[in-house]
């Protein structure tokens, strides 16, 4: 059964394709479009380049499963004509919860042109059409790719389908849902997020909201909480695990959390610093929280294993506090934990009701990757060599890159499928060495990036446990690069380009089945070098998302923003810089 999902919001939309149990492609709009965080409409792009990587087209899909964020206004079938015209006027789409919210219904399908959305779309007419709750699906998402038989699921995020999180409790084949369910959507908004909250923050030193959070995330490492105690004074936890604020609204909490951010800044010599001190506050307020909330139910319901999704936790030094502190036997964040992943989640919700959740949770398997969107392998070649700025520099892509990448070049690899979530993991990847620690501050200036963390490294499944403190309880998250963990003490020194100045990094583990070009170019640095890590972080430019097509990485290259590129065929460089980079054995 060949199965859609796709998701839009005001951002991170995306669409997925599963074949029955079997995911076999996953693409965010903003790869397409090259617009940030794009959403806010039907992701038309996203489900053509989706259906593309799995060689299907919209005719053949039997099931089509949507979320409940907005649709344009004419699919209402309740709305007045009147209010179909303000819509296609305005462009907007309206949103499916709120509409749910004024009937106090949980029927989306009983306001919901089904028929002419197929039609308008190109789906046949006897698609099956489902809709899927937000946090439940994150959940789900979380659940469905491990192997445990007891878990905590824990969402969290700014907002979605009206609550801020969820809490599902898997045991004895049973799963049980806490906090997050209908009645829940339905009820009044409560002004309780620490995603907002954090988000918020981020907006009140100067950053974008939705997008530059894990800028926040760096820069409270060079802080103090100066704030914690006065922010966090207006959060509890309550004796069934939920957060809860004092806040009468959300505009209440911004406001709040405006001026005292304001107030505070301005009475500070260094400003620079004193938003570093309002990062660390947040960041504090945040860790302390969701860890009461997590750590009670975690021993509340006696179970082992702890399973997240959700914006909030594509904060890493959260997730790594509450793997180590609650006691623990394994942590996995779904690597794409943001709005993006939940069609993911939102699949699993269909087969669950389709089949029963005895059947599902034997369907379950743990994600080896997340390689899920196109594969312009067989075009690199054509595009690179139509330039005439361009030479093909080396045909030996693992050992003239271990070469050049030991001798102080930045490359770029653009390999096999996208990678799917926020996280550049081996396809779209810049790779550099990490023994000069201002490499960080060069890159950033190439690419225009502002960060405040260092780059992430690399490391082959072999030497993961010999660099870092990789243990059974956080192993799987590193495979994803969504956790940090101590660096051990021998490494700090000759790695410091990715070691944070508290002596953590942000590893992901790499097993050579899953990316053979990426793992065997770190194999020969090490051989080269001694050292066990390369230098991973995304392939883009500020303000830009993720690289997906070679001709994306053919301008990076022409703007400099690398020396070089790899690719399975070879090593490609700008003229001018191929004469000055090493010569090809």
């Amino acid at each position: 059964m060949k199965i859609l999902a796709f998701h839009t919001n005001h951002h991170d939309a995306s669409a997925v394709l599963f074949d029955d149990y079997q995911m076999v492609a996953a693409v965010q709009l903003e790869r397409l479009t090259r617009i940030k965080g794009d959403g806010a409409r039907i992701p038309e792009e996203a489900i053509d380049e989706a259906l593309k990587a799995a060689g299907w087209v919209r005719r053949d899909i039997d099931v089509l499963l949507l979320s409940y964020t907005g649709f344009p206004g004419k699919y209402y079938s309740h709305f007045a004509p009147w209010k179909k015209v303000e819509y296609a006027l305005t462009g907007k789409i309206k949103g499916m919860t709120e509409e749910l919210i004024k009937r106090q219904s949980t029927d989306p399908l009983a306001i919901f042109k089904t028929k002419k959305f197929l039609s308008d779309y190109g789906f046949r007419a006897d698609t099956q059409v489902g809709f899927y709750r937000h946090h439940y699906a994150h959940a789900l998402s979380a659940l469905a790719y491990t192997n445990w038989e007891d878990a905590l699921l824990y969402t969290a995020d700014g907002c979605g389908d009206n609550i801020f999180y969820s809490h599902y409790i898997y045991k004895d084949n049973e799963l049980t849902e806490l906090f997050g369910s209908e009645k829940d959507m339905l009820a009044p908004q409560r002004a309780h997020s620490m995603g907002l909250a954090y988000g918020y923050t981020t907006q009140a030193i100067g950053f974008r909201i939705n997008r530059h959070e894990g800028k926040l995330t760096g820069l409270a490492a060079f802080g103090q909480p100066v704030l914690a105690d006065e922010i966090g004074a207006h959060f509890t936890v309550n004796e069934n695990g939920l957060i809860e604020s004092d806040f009468a609204s959300n505009k209440h909490m911004k406001t709040y959390i405006q001026d005292t951010v304001a107030r505070y800044i301005a009475g500070q010599p260094d400003e620079m610093k004193a938003k570093a001190d309002v990062a660390a506050s947040i960041q504090e307020v945040l860790e302390d929280k969701i860890f009461k909330s997590v750590d009670l139910l975690v021993k509340k319901y006696g179970v082992k294993h702890l399973g997240l999704a959700g914006g909030v936790f594509a904060n890493v030094r959260l997730n790594r506090l509450l793997c180590e502190q609650t006691g623990i036997k394994e942590i996995f964040i779904f690597p794409g934990m943001g709005d993006e992943g939940i069609p993911v989640g939102g699949v699993h919700q269909y087969l669950i009701e389709r089949d029963g959740l005895e059947t599902w949770q034997k369907k379950r398997r743990r994600l080896t990757n997340v390689y899920l969107g196109c594969d312009y392998n067989s075009k690199i070649a054509d595009v690179f060599d139509a330039c005439a700025d361009v030479v093909l520099i080396s045909n030996d892509p693992v050992n003239y890159t271990a070469d050049a990448l030991a001798k102080g070049w930045v490359g770029a690899l653009h390999t096999g499928r996208m990678e799917f979530g926020p996280r550049a993991l081996g396809a779209r990847t810049i790779l550099a060495s990490p023994v000069d620690n201002t490499i960080n501050t060069t890159i950033n200036d190439r690419l225009q990036r502002t960060e405040f963390m260092p780059f992430a490294p690399y490391v082959l499944a072999e030497d993961a446990e010999n660099v870092f403190d990789i243990t059974d309880a956080n192993r799987y998250a590193a495979h994803f690069m969504t956790i940090t963990c101590d660096v051990k003490a021998k490494w700090k020194e000759k790695i410091p380009a990715v070691v944070h100045v508290d002596g953590t990094a942000r590893p992901q583990i790499i097993e050579r089945e899953d990316n053979p070009l990426y793992a065997d170019i770190l194999s020969a640095f090490k051989a080269k070098t001694g050292l066990p890590v390369l230098i991973n972080t995304s392939f883009n430019a500020h303000e830009e998302p993720i690289i997906n097509t070679p001709q994306e990485s053919l301008r990076a290259l022409l703007d400099d923003r690398i020396d070089f590129i790899v690719c399975p065929n070879g090593v490609y460089a700008t003229a001018e810089k191929a004469g000055q980079m090493p010569k090809a054995a």
